[in-house]
């Protein structure tokens, strides 16, 4: 058994068993959970449709915190950003989306949505926007109103994963022709 000792004499790891003995019989709620110990809402695959691979998104998304970037058409200053993307976020507010907004350059934020399933939404209202040069979501970059007539094709890929594939599938080739026990084996 362990010994009694003062209050005055806990030290940092006393005190840690002392708050893991309280929380052990505690009944905490699954709102009340952090988002990555709760469990996933469950999918209806009745509502996919296989002819839109967004609404597979849209549907294991929601409920989770998701971001995404979006850049300001021109040449703005980081003050001019500010203020036109705080006029979207208040028009989203006010359309009861729940959206915070961070600047991470003179044209470009961050939008962060709780509720991840709304987020196609929202990136048809920004895009429809004539300052928004895109808006990128989960590695897709849409064109917005405000895009160069040459970056206007269709939603493409982001080029820098599709160039880590590609590095990636080269690394692995010459580790496969470099690999000594293989030669060996093939030797024998």
């Amino acid at each position: 058994p362990p010994k009694k000792k003062d209050i005055r004499d806990y030290n940092d790891a006393d005190m840690a068993r002392l708050l893991e003995q309280w929380e052990k019989d505690d009944d905490i709620e699954e709102g009340d959970l952090p988002e990555h110990k709760r469990p996933p809402a469950p999918i209806d695959f009745s509502k996919i449709d296989p002819g839109k691979p967004e609404s597979i998104l849209k549907l294991t998304k929601k409920g989770k915190t998701l971001m995404m970037f979006v850049t300001v058409s021109g040449n703005p200053t980081e003050k001019e950003t500010e203020e036109i993307t705080s006029l979207w976020q208040g028009g989203l507010f006010n359309a009861n989306y729940d959206v915070q907004r961070f600047i991470v350059g003179s044209n470009r934020a961050i939008f962060m949505l709780r509720d991840g399933g709304y987020a196609w939404e929202i990136k048809d209202f920004l895009i429809n926007q004539e300052r928004c040069a895109d808006v990128t979501l989960e590695g897709q970059v849409y064109p917005g109103k405000g895009a160069d007539e040459n970056e206007k094709g269709k939603n493409k890929t982001k080029p820098e994963k599709a160039k880590k594939k590609k590095d990636a599938e080269k690394k692995s080739n010459s580790i496969k022709e470099d690999n000594r026990a293989t030669k060996q084996r093939e030797e024998l």
